[in-house]
């Protein structure tokens, strides 16, 4: 019976599949950027080659993060303690050991120590998701009471409102080529925003909170679906948020190789990449409904997922410094594909590694790896 519901002991077992791969996907993500990012920051690109494989990782890794806020919102969602105990478990969870690596990410690649105080360090990059997530958390014992008697047809409301709210990269995009003023900057303002007001109309409803109302939506409501009807509903939102992922990003740079221009140019081409925005919204759905399948909860799930599901937050933690120790080893001698999942694999099991025997250590390990 635990293999046809998903559960294991307490357990959501396609939850523990869909973080091991969302992992990897952060990795490989990661491993795919110093093909477009140069070493001093610039937007560079060898050759043709390199862009048309840099969009192919792209377009099927980009949905780790807000698979990451669904597999928490599915979780924590609505919040089922007293808010003080909540809150005391996600920051020894997440947040202590979030900190921690913060300075040794500053130490050891001479930034700032300081500027921990105030954001992650510049070269613990990918630390930014910890406290985006930190600050659902923030406002999920808030929304709870609702969620807890909200209906399918009005949760399905705010899904559509907050989906509508993905167009807002592309709006931006658009005002600023109609109205663009050097005058006002290069930040295109939209309903109510300024320089002096960030909070336009749909700021509240917009951004990371969509992915929590899809985890909730699918904890509450998501009906059990065979492997066809999974499929039917998934392929299309997977194709369609793939296609306008890679297509939107490979065509930015005009056919014009190789690519060499500013940092500015990276944060412009990733439009149809941004993580809250309307092609990866659909991707993420997709691939969420496709996990909801994994279910089997046989040697395989028990030697190798779940250890790997419970190390995944030190994975992520960790991987960045293993892997720019390793990348020189890899870019410079292997064709770029090749590179990139051997750097990916390689940069996985050892940061796995490294959390699966540090979580072990008595008294410091959670406070390091989660």
């Amino acid at each position: 019976m635990s293999e046809m519901n998903g559960e294991s002991s307490g357990r959501q077992v396609f939850l523990d599949y869909l973080r091991v791969a969302a992992c990897l996907m952060v990795i490989v993500i990661h491993c795919t950027e110093p093909y477009y990012i140069g070493g001093d920051g610039r937007c560079q690109v060898a050759c043709a080659a390199d862009a048309v494989w840099v969009s192919v990782f792209e377009m099927i890794c980009r949905c780790c993060v807000p698979l990451f806020v669904m597999t928490s919102a599915y979780l924590q969602f609505p919040v089922g303690r007293p808010t003080g105990e909540f809150f005391r478990r996600r920051l020894v969870r997440v947040g202590l050991p979030f900190v921690l690596w913060c300075v040794y990410y500053s130490l050891v690649y001479d930034s700032p120590l300081v500027r921990v105080l105030f954001n992650f360090p510049d070269a613990g990059g990918h630390l930014w998701f910890v406290p985006m997530l930190l600050g659902l958390y923030i406002v999920m014992p808030m929304l709870s009471p609702w969620a807890e008697r909200v209906s399918e047809r009005e949760l399905r409301g705010w899904i559509w409102a907050w989906l509508a709210t993905t167009l807002l990269p592309f709006a931006r995009k658009l005002s600023f080529v109609l109205f663009g003023d050097p005058a006002f900057g290069s930040v295109p303002y939209l309903w109510g925003e300024a320089a002096w007001n960030h909070f336009g109309t749909f700021y509240h409803i917009s951004g990371f909170v969509g992915y929590l109302l899809l985890g909730l939506y699918f904890r509450r409501f998501g009906r059990s679906l065979s492997w066809g009807e999974t499929l039917k509903r998934a392929l299309p939102l997977l194709a369609v948020g793939m296609a306008g992922m890679s297509i939107g990003f490979y065509t930015r740079f005009g056919g014009k190789f190789p690519f060499d221009a500013p940092y500015a140019c990276v944060v412009d081409f990733e439009l149809t990449l941004e993580y809250c925005s309307t092609f990866v919204a659909l991707g993420v759905i997709g691939w969420f409904m496709v996990f909801r399948k994994f279910v089997r909860t046989g040697a395989f799930y028990r030697r190798l997922i779940l250890p790997l599901s419970l190390a995944s937050y030190g994975t992520y933690l960790v991987h960045m410094t293993i892997l720019l120790t390793l990348l020189p080893h890899f870019k410079p001698n292997l064709p770029m594909p090749v590179a990139v999942v051997s750097l990916a694999l390689t940069t996985f099991v050892c940061a796995s590694l490294v959390s699966l025997v540090g979580r072990r250590i008595p008294r410091v390990g959670s406070w390091l790896f989660g």
